[in-house]
């Protein structure tokens, strides 16, 4: 397993509002970790396309990539005509999925805890986990989530309580956009993918 690509921080730092962790944010990221879990232990048994094919629906349950893909756009996003919009959504599924399914590649006893706590932030929650290592270091990973069509859904993952993975990605799309629009965004995130081996 390898640490993955993760990335605003002033999110992470504003004084919580606590909920009990049995709430259905918390049970989205539970879901979430099991089938990393499981993906992990399909290694390399199951070769790239297999950690693909067993992931890959546990991402589309657990975040709204959608809206991910529209937030690292940023305010350009409404200029975008819809059939490339559609293309971008793709896009990005097909990099996250192909990261995870890389990064999640092997298993030695590693596990996942949920922080027992929720903490609400508007309209938002944020669920705190760590993953435990017990041949490395310990790794935070914090999810925020946001009501999609009645399910809790993930919208940002903070690596190491870093900056948001959104913020980041907003940041390196912007230059990809600026000089070749939406298509050029297209080829970059198929790129990233085909890097990771999706």
């Amino acid at each position: 397993m390898r640490a993955f690509l993760a990335v605003p921080a002033a999110f992470l730092a504003v004084a919580p509002a606590l909920a009990q962790a049995s709430d259905p944010a918390a049970a989205t990221v539970d879901s979430l970790d099991a089938a990393l879990i499981a993906t992990m232990k399909a290694g390399a048994a199951a070769g790239m396309k297999g950690r693909i094919a067993r992931i890959g629906p546990a991402i589309d349950r657990a975040f709204d990539l959608p809206l991910m893909t529209r937030l690292a756009v940023g305010p350009g996003w409404n200029t975008i005509a819809a059939t490339d919009q559609q293309a971008l959504v793709a896009a990005f599924r097909r990099m996250t999925v192909a990261q995870y399914a890389d990064n999640f590649d092997g298993f030695s006893g590693q596990s996942f805890v949920v922080a027992p706590n929720v903490e609400t932030r508007g309209g938002d929650k944020l669920v705190r986990t760590t993953l435990k290592d017990p041949k490395g270091s310990d790794v935070a990973i914090a999810y925020r989530l946001r009501q999609s069509g009645g399910a809790w859904k993930i919208i940002d993952v903070f690596y190491k309580n870093s900056i948001s993975q959104i913020a980041t990605r907003r940041s390196d799309f912007a230059a990809i956009l600026q000089k070749g629009g939406a298509k050029a965004l297209v080829a970059h995130l198929n790129a990233l993918a085909a890097k990771a081996g999706g």
